[in-house]
């Protein structure tokens, strides 16, 4: 069973991208993401800027999961772009190293044959959770 990302992270940017946490549990996480036309680039594949998004989120709910009762900031992150994202796309996240304020952690992207597509590393730091933000207004 498939957990919207909004219940965990409030997020309105995530929510709007699609997408889905599968996995949150002893310092990892995966989350499935599928380009809308919108989020692709001139060449007709995710775009970089989405693929980076997907990873750094990924990363913080890895981070996260061994800490749920707080919130984390992302202090850096390193992208490597192996080869264009299509189609469905699953990432996985791991800790590598937590301290009591921060996370080291790392993710990939695969595509649905499997192929990585792109992989990050990451610090967070942990701070106290910020309030719900309120639904965002609509049109």
């Amino acid at each position: 069973m498939t957990t919207p990302i909004r219940q965990l992270f409030a997020v309105p940017f995530i929510d709007h991208l699609g997408i889905t946490l599968t996995r949150f549990e002893d310092g990892q996480s995966e989350m499935r993401y599928e380009a809308k036309p919108e989020h692709l680039n001139n060449f007709h594949v995710t775009h970089g800027g989405a693929c980076m998004t997907l990873l750094d989120v990924t990363m913080a709910a890895a981070a996260r999961s061994l800490r749920p009762e707080l919130g984390v900031l992302t202090i850096e992150m390193k992208t490597s772009f192996m080869q264009s994202a299509r189609g469905p796309l699953v990432a996985t996240g791991r800790v590598l190293q937590a301290t009591g304020r921060m996370a080291f952690t790392e993710a990939r992207i695969e595509d649905q044959e499997g192929r990585l597509c792109a992989h990050a590393t990451g610090t967070f730091k942990y701070i106290p959770r910020a309030p719900a933000m309120a639904e965002p207004p609509s049109d």
